[in-house]
């Protein structure tokens, strides 16, 4: 990766961190314990890749303005409401994420459910803030988040995931379960930074924007799924080979270790 490459992703972290704290509801708020779950859950871990993406295909359409931290915010809290959810003991049961004990483990499974859920209400809140889009603009970010979240999209691929362990997919079904559950927010978060920018939807741009953020997403999943076999607990932060233990359908499990890399 390039030194350019770095230095963006690491200044566009830091400032989704910022966004996000001031996105939050502060610690001192009633119910305390409730947003001290929330606040373990989305401050001080992660890659921010989502928020990134945003800032960097504003960035790519010659825009960087304040308000881009909206949508930033917002993809980030989405996807930390997920990894909630998905840690639980009647989803994945991890005890691990992002080098810490996940949120049912550090407040209880009751505290951890309404976490995930008073995060996915605030995502919403924070897109639908007032600032300079069109209305036009602004309804198709809040659709746009919706479906990438909904049963076409990051709750259904989590659907498919737990239909399938222990099953044999075909390498269609396993990508659209990738496309689902990975893909669909990762894809959101480039064009939430296109919409934020002034993107018209029908538009050039945007077609190749969807289209990269659609191929992204499945290649994070694709070295997501790499990773769970080659890599370090204490580098990918969840327990190594985690997928593999839970008999969970992945690609190295379908297609090998060197076909994975390939796609």
């Amino acid at each position: 990766m390039t030194s350019l490459a770095l230095t963006f992703l690491t200044q566009s972290a830091a400032r989704a961190e910022l966004a996000l704290e001031r996105a939050l509801p502060t610690p001192d708020q009633l119910p305390q314990q409730l947003h001290a779950a929330m606040r373990y859950s989305v401050l001080g871990g992660g890659k921010r890749l989502r928020p990134t993406l945003v800032y960097a295909a504003a960035a790519a359409l010659g825009v960087d303005d304040a308000e881009l931290d909206l949508p930033a915010a917002a993809v980030e809290i989405i996807h930390a409401y997920s990894l909630i959810h998905d840690d639980l003991p009647a989803m994945d049961d991890d005890e691990l994420r992002r080098g810490k004990p996940t949120c049912h483990i550090a407040f209880g499974e009751a505290e951890a459910i309404l976490a995930g859920d008073a995060l996915q209400a605030l995502a919403f809140e924070v897109l639908a803030r007032d600032c300079h889009w069109s209305p036009r603009a602004q309804l198709a970010m809040l659709r746009l988040l919706a479906n990438a979240c909904g049963s076409l999209g990051m709750a259904g691929g989590q659907a498919i995931d737990l239909a399938a362990v222990r099953q044999q997919l075909s390498l269609e079904q396993l990508e659209r379960m990738h496309r689902y559950k990975t893909g669909a927010l990762i894809r959101a978060s480039v064009l939430l930074g296109a919409l934020a920018a002034g993107c018209e939807e029908s538009s050039k741009p945007f077609a190749a924007l969807a289209r990269y953020g659609h191929e992204l997403g499945f290649a994070f999943q694709i070295q997501d799924d790499v990773l769970d076999v080659l890599g370090d607990t204490e580098v990918i932060g969840k327990p190594q080979g985690s997928d593999s233990a839970r008999g969970k359908p992945t690609y190295p499990a379908l297609v090998g270790i060197d076909e994975s890399r390939r796609l």
